[in-house]
């Protein structure tokens, strides 16, 4: 009798380990079933987000994440294409105006034998002018190109940095002149910096001829620099027509001019800035604008290393 019951004992076990087996194991593979499923989705309808039972939560998580990312690295990959079409359409665009004004005045000092010296002269200039126009935009669009295309290597020296301030100024005392503009640079003499020079000093460049483009007849730029502990701040300051919030937030894009009615002749390809951020951001500083009160303020802060 005892070994009938351990018999009949044993057969339910045997039957219920059985039974439980077969539920876990089947609700598996439904699982299993589902995220096959779920694995297809993310290719068939990467809009629609992926949804699993509560108990492999993780599993949808996962999943979801790594939808969110192909997403981004999609969006990504288009908005890098467009900005390659984007380089193209405005290199044509901006080489054509002075391409054809060379052209132009080329052919007709070809075509007119009887031409006076004055108007040679005056002909030759601008060509020259126009060319040099050329050289500018291809220098820029190189210059872009480089800095989104490869991984620039930094050359790090100590310069001091009033005295690289004070020359650039020097530089652009023709241009400054031009408007009848003043500028003042504050700095201490001995105010000194590790940086790669060469493109610190393009960022400088970028930064005073965009504020002589865009400040008023007569006014006057100012340059300050703050040291601190960790940091050095170098503002560009100038007055001119205030800048609305929302050009502000694209001011640092590509090809953006924040005058549309300036062509490449005067405001440049929309690169000067762009250019300025790259390099900033490769010494691992910040670049900021701000403009009120008929004031525009660009805020350069670079690590003290």
């Amino acid at each position: 009798m005892r070994d009938e019951f351990r018999l009949v004992v044993g057969t339910i076990g045997f039957i219920g380990w059985g039974v439980i087996t077969y539920y876990f194991f089947t609700k598996a593979l439904n699982y299993l079933d589902e995220v096959v499923a779920a694995s297809k989705q993310l290719v068939a309808d990467k809009d629609q987000p992926i949804v699993l039972p509560e108990a492999i939560k993780i599993v949808q998580d996962e999943l979801n994440l790594f939808r969110e990312q192909a997403l981004r690295n999609e969006l990504l990959a288009k908005e890098a294409e467009q900005r390659k079409n984007d380089l193209v359409v405005y290199l044509a665009h901006d080489l054509k105006t002075p391409l054809t004004s060379v052209i132009g005045y080329l052919t007709l000092l070809r075509d007119e034998r009887q031409i006076s010296p004055e108007l040679r002269e005056k002909y030759l200039s601008i060509s020259l002018d126009k060319a040099e126009r050329l050289e500018d935009l291809i220098n820029e669009f190189f210059e872009i190109t480089r800095f989104n295309l490869s991984a620039s290597v930094l050359q790090y020296r100590t310069v001091n940095l009033t005295r690289l301030l004070e020359q650039l100024i020097f530089e652009f005392q023709p241009m400054l002149s031009s408007k009848n503009l003043t500028c003042q640079l504050h700095s201490r003499p001995d105010t000194s910096i590790k940086c790669d020079v060469d493109k610190i000093q393009r960022v400088f460049d970028n930064l005073l001829r965009n504020a002589v483009f865009y400040s008023f007849e007569g006014g006057s730029i100012q340059i300050t620099v703050v040291e601190n502990q960790r940091d050095i701040s170098i503002k560009f300051i100038n007055p001119g027509d205030t800048i609305p919030e929302e050009k502000l937030e694209r001011i640092f894009e590509q090809f953006y001019r924040l005058d549309t009615a300036r062509g490449s002749n005067s405001g440049g390809a929309g690169l000067g800035l762009a250019i300025a951020k790259e390099i900033v951001g490769l010494h691992k500083g910040t670049i900021r604008a701000e403009s009120k009160n008929e004031l525009i303020e660009f805020d350069v802060n670079l690590p003290l290393l």
